[in-house]
């Protein structure tokens, strides 16, 4: 998790001492933002603890993905569907497309 009491420094400090920065990146896990003039510019990551965002980004996806299947699934066994070509006929209707132009 980002701390922005102690997670906040300048891109000159890191560069200066970026291995001691590096160092803390790996134990802490946090993210660090650096700054220029005053304003926040980069964030920085250890490796591993990105590769943890990454994943847990993608089961998150993946978890919606799963949801709205189920949802679509649970419209069609209640019935709550209609052929294509109608709700083509309707959205070509609601957005000014004329049939010829599909």
């Amino acid at each position: 998790m980002l701390n922005l009491e102690n997670g906040v420094d300048s891109l000159t400090n890191f560069k200066r001492q970026t291995s001691e920065y590096l160092r803390q990146l790996h134990e802490s896990g946090s993210p660090m933002v650096l700054t220029v003039n005053g304003k926040a510019e980069v964030v920085v990551q250890d490796a591993a603890a990105y590769q943890r965002l990454v994943e847990l980004a993608a089961r998150a996806d993946q978890q919606e993905t799963l949801a709205a299947i189920r949802t679509g699934l649970a419209d069609a066994e209640a019935g709550r569907v209609k052929p294509a070509r109608e709700a083509l006929k309707e959205l070509a209707k609601k957005f000014g497309i004329s049939e010829s132009d599909q």
